[in-house]
């Protein structure tokens, strides 16, 4: 009982019931419906049986008369069938025909008796039966009476009445025990839904909903709700490694800080000592500054709050301006700052990020373009722009030392850098912010190598995809 009053609290089972009950309604009143019209269709078929009989015993009176019309009657009395024939006297006393008894009164009325009248036949004095006839008067006074038995017709509908309650009573079990099993099979998938909520709940969330691959609503619920776990737990994971990794990143230039101060406040220094002191601290400071800086750019970014400020941009002149800003930066790192920029190229798009995106990796590409190979010549930076499709694809490519490329993945995540030392200045939230920035554009992020061919300077080119404006 306890099982099955948990299944009448689920919406599934309420409905499949609600259904259960307006189908037993619905069939019961095609039931009655069915039987009625069978009835009436076999009324109105006796009835014109016993139009046709009346018509051709008419037609023997006419031609025979009296003494020829009841030779007709005792000839068809004999014949076997379910026709009823009576010449009756005046006074109702049966003159002739093949009924033995007949229900008092029948031979008061003319006409058409609609409604069915008891009878009992020779040799069978015991039983009675049911039959509707014509009554007409003869010249002569005498009563003709002409009708036939509903023995048939009455059979014939309770055949009709069974075979319906068989129907309904089969179609009905079977309706209780689809209902019965799906309500069960409903219950024992949202059993394991719950399950599966307690265990993600108790903070396991590795744990998905189970879909069982059939498509409904229950599938697309639990597809629609793991897609939102598996995101909680990217977010919570990149949340832990971003916990790390501030905890690394910030205690370093803090300690810093301290040692600084405590050391020159140890020492007996100058008002220049005291000042390159001072200086170190703003410039340690300013690192936090840029750190602190870009986690809130990222957090806008990834929270939609800049994607109300929208446009439409010419990507041609960011990319153009963002090149001439660096060229100078690039010939005093010795490296060839090379463009190939499609104009008047326009997209939906937000300046400010764009603009800082595309800066922050020709920057990066300088930096890694000179820094990571000594007595380079031939250190180059490709900014391109072009039209693909249904894509615009603004691209950022150095032939430097490149970056693995199973770490393709990986460098894209907040505070993740390649120098597990941290020596190399930076933040390592370079190119978190760049994929924070394509993706709320609608596009994607693409790294991939410059020169597969060169093992030791593959290079690596940073491909921002956007959507073609419409």
């Amino acid at each position: 009982m306890a099982r099955i009053r948990a299944m009448l609290k689920t919406t599934a089972v309420r409905l499949s019931l609600l259904y259960l009950l307006l189908f037993v309604v619905s069939a019961t009143a095609l039931l009655f419906y069915i039987s009625a019209q069978s009835e009436r269709a076999i009324r109105g078929q006796t009835e014109r049986a016993i139009e046709r009989e009346v018509r051709a015993i008419n037609s023997t009176y006419r031609r025979s008369g009296v003494n020829g019309l009841v030779r007709q009657i005792e000839r068809r009395s004999r014949q076997p069938g379910s026709n009823l024939y009576i010449i009756a006297s005046p006074n109702g006393e049966i003159f002739a025909g093949n009924v033995a008894e007949i229900q008092p009164g029948i031979f008061d009325q003319n006409g058409d008796i609609n409604e069915p009248f008891k009878y009992k036949r020779f040799g069978d004095f015991d039983a009675e039966y049911t039959a509707l006839a014509h009554v007409m008067e003869l010249p002569n006074g005498f009563k003709l009476l002409v009708g036939r038995d509903l023995a048939e017709p009455d059979r014939f509908n309770n055949l009709i009445e069974r075979a319906l309650m068989s129907a309904l009573a089969i179609m009905g079990l079977g309706a209780l025990a689809i209902w019965f099993f799906v309500g069960r099979s409903a219950l024992k998938r949202i059993d394991r839904m719950s399950a599966a909520s307690e265990k993600i709940m108790g903070g396991d969330l590795s744990q998905r909903l189970p879909v069982m691959g059939s498509g409904d609503e229950f599938d697309r619920m639990s597809t629609s709700l793991n897609t939102m776990l598996g995101r909680i737990e990217q977010l919570n994971e990149g949340l832990r490694q971003v916990s790390d990794n501030i905890a690394h990143d910030l205690k370093t230039p803090l300690t810093r800080l301290r040692n600084r101060a405590e050391s020159t406040l140890a020492s007996k220094a100058t008002a220049k000592d005291y000042r390159a002191a001072l200086e170190d601290m703003i410039s340690e400071s300013d690192q936090l500054i840029r750190i602190f800086s870009a986690l809130l750019m990222i957090s806008r970014v990834e929270a939609g709050s800049a994607a109300a400020k929208l446009s439409d941009l010419d990507l041609s002149a960011v990319a153009l301006d963002a090149a001439e800003l660096y060229e100078p930066v690039a010939e005093d790192a010795d490296v060839k700052l090379i463009t190939d920029i499609d104009k008047d190229i326009k997209i939906n798009g937000n300046r400010e990020l764009i603009g800082q995106t595309l800066t922050n990796l020709i920057d990066n590409a300088i930096k890694y373009s000179s820094g990571d190979v000594k007595s380079r010549d031939d250190a180059n930076i490709w900014v391109r722009l072009k039209s693909e499709d249904d894509k615009i694809v603004l691209s950022v490519s150095d032939n430097g030392p490149g970056i693995p490329k199973d770490k393709y993945d990986e460098v894209t995540k907040r505070f993740v850098r390649l120098d597990k030392s941290r020596n190399k200045p930076g933040t390592g939230l370079g190119l978190s912010l760049v994929d924070a920035v394509i993706r709320m554009h609608g596009g994607e992020l693409e790294l991939s190598t410059t020169d597969d061919q060169k093992e030791d300077l593959p290079g690596l080119t940073v491909s921002l995809k956007f959507p073609a404006k419409a």
